[in-house]
Parts: structure tokens; sequence; C-alpha cells
């Protein structure tokens, strides 16, 4: 798909789709929401229906947006998000996460059980359950099905009003935010204020929806709260140009922290230990958004002069840094101090395989991780971990064998697709290697190289007619998928 198609389809989809967004508070500025599609409560829309219609935003957002391949920070947030589901409304828990890399604080949900996350929140919460109120907050909007309601109480207003404001929404999240900004203010005179009062509406319902699922999963009521009176201090210390409140797709204003403080209120404060995968997490993420590996290894210095879990989490973050940096034995050493709150959590494991790899003691890495593979068979960031291992170590044929296994259990992440295409090619298996390009350049939207990798394979496969029919049925799939995103 062209460049141009796709900004293209984002306007045509904003059409049919007005939703509601979550506020971006950068150090600096304000941004501006990425798509956030609550589901709907009528029968405008069935679930089957919503979910084609997520799926294909999530393909054309993949290949827009700078989203992140990273299987254990997924596997946290999944288990995050699946421990509040339980405890949530929402029927369908047919779940996708997709994590952007982007520093500002946001989450968003599309209808068909999309939720996504910028790895920016997770650097600026203060504690787990801050991460987990605005994930609730989420929940509750594909739980209450706020699409098909927000697009019923859209259908008088002129489609250029909702084709503007949302095409200006989804290039703040793929371009910037002053590029979004410029759109929405073209548009801005034709709002009209019913719908705001609609759209603010359901973010109350979120607001209240989110508390009740915190409440139930056990977890602090006022995190919510808090969380979002530091957003709205940040953003009147550094917005140097106050948008309209109208103008904010998930409205920040002192009522709506009002609101959360007096509902958190009737509700006892739960005072939880530090989570100290939280911790290690948030080193995480604060590694990859460092400018430089120099800007790392600083910032996780002075993490570790701290006290308790902490100062383990910022020896975490410096061995990732010195990782980086091409220093494996220094990283050995941060992590030996890590280590110490919990030697055999999985994060250390797969440092621990990771510096033995960089130093060339393959054997040792693929002993270590194979062992915990076998007390955790299919956990994903240990699969991955250990076929990187495989990989490094020159045992390709052995790397494709665990991925085409893993591919089935995790068919829709482009991760798993785009490193089985990796070591297929350095096997030999390129008629493979051509199928599962295809199939990670179907799941990024970039669906004229799928079908340029399926006619390159079919020219191979010769007269074995089950592999010709297999590709022949996919690229049938890739023609589906184009006429889908070109009529919505």
């Amino acid at each position: 798909m062209t460049r141009n198609l796709r900004h293209q389809f984002l306007a045509a989809f904003a059409t049919v789709l007005f939703l509601a967004g979550v506020t971006q508070v950068r150090a600096d500025t304000e941004g501006l929401k990425i798509p956030n599609l609550g589901s709907s409560s009528t029968s405008l829309y069935s679930e089957q229906y919503e979910r084609r219609l997520g799926n294909l935003w999530l393909k054309v957002f993949r290949a827009q947006a700078p989203v992140l391949d990273d299987p254990l920070l997924a596997d946290y947030i999944e288990n995050l998000v699946f421990d509040l589901v339980l405890h949530s409304d929402l029927a369908d828990r047919q779940l996708q996460l997709v994590i952007v890399d982007n520093p500002t604080i946001n989450a968003f949900a599309v209808p068909g059980g999309i939720i996504g996350v910028h790895n920016g929140l997770i650097h600026h919460a203060k504690t787990e359950d801050e991460l987990a109120a605005v994930m609730a907050h989420e929940i509750a909007h594909l739980s209450q099905r706020h699409f098909s309601r927000q697009r019923e109480q859209a259908a008088s207003q002129s489609k250029l009003t909702i084709a503007g404001l949302m095409a200006g929404i989804a290039l703040a999240a793929v371009a910037g935010s002053d590029a979004g900004l410029a759109a929405m203010t073209a548009t801005q005179a034709a709002a009209q204020d019913s719908r705001l009062r609609y759209s603010r509406a359901n973010e109350s319902e979120a607001d209240r929806i989110g508390l009740k699922t915190l409440v139930a999963a056990k977890r602090d009521p006022h995190a919510a709260a808090d969380m979002h009176e530091r957003m709205l201090a940040a953003h009147r210390l550094y917005s140097t140009n106050r948008l309209p409140e109208f103008l904010r797709t998930h409205p920040l204003s002192e009522k709506r922290v009002a609101d959360m403080r007096n509902r958190a209120r009737s509700e006892r404060r739960v005072i939880r230990p530090k989570s100290f995968d939280f911790e290690l997490m948030q080193a995480r993420v604060r590694h990859q958004l460092a400018q430089s590996t120099l800007d790392a290894v600083n910032l996780f210095r002075e993490q570790t002069t701290k006290g308790g879990t902490e100062a383990a989490a910022g020896w975490y973050g410096l061995a990732l840094a010195y990782i980086d940096a091409g220093e494996p034995i220094k990283a050995r050493g941060a992590l030996e101090q890590a280590m110490r709150p919990d030697p055999k959590h999985l994060a250390f494991i797969l440092v621990d395989s990771k510096i033995d790899s960089a130093m060339g003691r393959h054997r040792t890495a693929l002993k270590r991780l194979k062992e915990r593979l076998s007390l955790s068979p299919g956990n994903h960031p240990l699969t991955i971990a250990y076929a990187d291992a495989l990989w490094k170590a020159g045992l390709p044929h052995i790397a494709a064998q665990v991925l085409r296994e893993h591919s089935k259990k995790k068919p829709d992440d482009p991760g798993v697709w785009y490193r089985l295409a990796e070591v297929q090619g350095l096997a030999g298996d390129i008629i493979g290697l051509h199928q599962s390009r295809a199939e990670y350049f179907i799941l990024v939207g970039a669906l004229d190289s799928a079908q340029s990798q399926l006619n390159y394979a079919l020219k191979l496969v010769n007269n074995n007619f089950t592999q010709s029919a297999t590709i022949n049925e996919r690229l049938r799939d890739v023609m589906d998928i184009r006429d889908a995103l070109e009529n919505s």
C-alpha cells in the first residue's frame, strides 16, 4: 500500500469512526491523541464488524507509527491488562496489544479489542496502580462499547467536520502534534457543542467504570486521580499554547480530576508494596527512551544510589545500557547487583543470556534459556530470546523450527514473522523466507510488498501443488484486505 493510500484510508476511516482519545502530556508540551475507538452498546455495529474495523486500523497504524517490538514489556502489560479484564464488564476478551515508542503519556482503545499504550506512560507513572488505572479506563471504553454510541451521536454531524477532526487526530499520532493541531484547528469552527458534551459523558463513564474495575482488582482506587492531578500540573507548568477544551478529545480539566477524586473518596486507599516488575519495566522503558547510551548510563548510575528495589532496577537499566555500549563485562557486573532482590526473575535470565551471547558463550546462553523454558513452555519473551540466541549461535535451522511453532500461538505478532524470515533465509529455506516476509508485511499494512513476496515464493514451488494452493490462497487474502482498506 502506498503512503498516499494509507493517508486516504485514515481520512476515510475517520468519516466512519468518531471516537474518544487520551490527552498526551510531554515534558515540555501537550500532545494530541491517537485514535481511541471505544465500542458500542447499541446494535449499530456488530462485534464482528468492530473486530474487522479494528484489525484494518491496526494494519494502517503499524505502517505509520513507531510500534515497539519488546516481547518482555508486552508480556508484562498483557498480564496486567488481563488481570484487569477479569474484573471488568468486558464480554469479548480477545484483545490485541500494541506498544508505541513515544515519550508521551497516552493509551488508547480501538473497537475489536485493540489496546495501545505509549511506553512514555510507563515512564511517567509513579506506581503500577497508576498504570493500571489508565488501562482500566481504556478497557471501560471497550466494555461500554462507546464506538457505536459516539457514532450514533455523530450521525447528524457534518461528515467533513468529523473527517477533518479525526484525520487531524490520526496525523497527530503519526507525524507529531504540530501537524495534527493545524488540521484540527481548521475544523474547530464546525465543532458542535452537543457532540462534545456526549464525548465528555463517555469519558466520565469510562472513569467511573474504570474505578469499579480497579476496586474489584484490589488496586488503589485513588491512583487515577493521583496520576491525572500530576498530568494537569504538568500541563499548567509547561503548556505554552493552551488548547480550547473542546479540542481535547479526552479533556483534562480541574472538574474531571475533582470528579475522579470525589468518586475515589467513597473507597478506601489500597496501600500496596512496590511492584518490582513495574520498576524493572520502567527501567527498561527509560533505557528505550534515552537519547544516547551515555545518557542512559548516567541516568541509571544515579538511580543505583537510591535504596531497595529502586536501586536494583537502576542496576538492571545500567546492564541494558552497557550491553548497548558493547561492554558485556560491565553489564554482567551491573546485573549481579540487580539480581539481589530476586535472582530468578525472568528479566534477569534474559539479560544474563544476552550477555553470554555477546561474549560468545552461546552454549551457556542456550542452556540457561532452555532450562527456563522447560519450566514455562511457550512463554513469549523466553521463546523469542531462545530463538535469538540460536540465531546468534549460528543455528538458524533450529531457530526457524522454534519460531515456526511459536507463530501458531502468536500469528498476529509482526516480530515473530520478521525473525522467522531472517533465520529461514540463513537456513536456506528461501520459499519459507518469502512466505514469512509476506506475513510480516500483511501485519504492518505493506500489502504491495506482501504480494511481491508471495509471488516470489510462488515462482519457486514449481510443481508442488499443495504449496502453490497455500500461496495462492494467501494472495487472495491480500487482495481481500486491500479491497477492505480501499472501500472502508
